[in-house]
């Protein structure tokens, strides 16, 4: 069943997804996840962003460091629409800042260290899989 929302709207009105949101307003990601697509959308929850220490969360929202919250974001989409059955058959995926991230579907499914909660959120421009944790480039993880 195909949705009139797009990512963002979806997300929204998931309701658990506050922080994500308020991240994709500080990088100006918004208009992008509204747009065309199709994406993929590896969606934090707000609890997956209270794994992140405020002190770091609240650094990353601050206008001077946009450019390194668009790269942690942008690492949470993968261009296309990639339903789960397809990302089960995956061992990467290239996102869209350029990196790619672990998929692992053993156990499960996870994304590097984060596990797919929920699978094939539909939205009008692509698909969401919910995740336990925020997602690190090697960059923003001080590697």
């Amino acid at each position: 069943m195909s949705s009139t929302k797009n990512i963002v709207e979806t997300a929204i009105d998931a309701g658990s997804f506050k922080t994500l949101a308020a991240a994709l307003t500080a990088a100006g990601l918004v208009e992008t996840l509204q747009g065309e697509g199709p994406f993929t959308v590896f969606a934090p929850t707000d609890d997956a962003f209270a794994k992140v220490p405020a002190d770091t969360l609240t650094d990353l929202l601050k206008p001077e460091n946009k450019d390194k919250l668009v790269g942690i974001l942008t690492y949470h989409v993968v261009t296309g629409k990639v339903l789960a059955a397809d990302v089960s058959k995956l061992k990467s995926a290239k996102t869209v800042n350029g990196q790619e991230v672990k998929i692992d579907a053993t156990e499960g499914v996870k994304i590097n260290d984060a596990t797919v909660t929920t699978a094939d959120v539909e939205a009008s421009n692509g698909i969401i899989h919910i995740i336990d944790t925020v997602l690190l480039p090697s960059a923003a993880a001080g590697a």
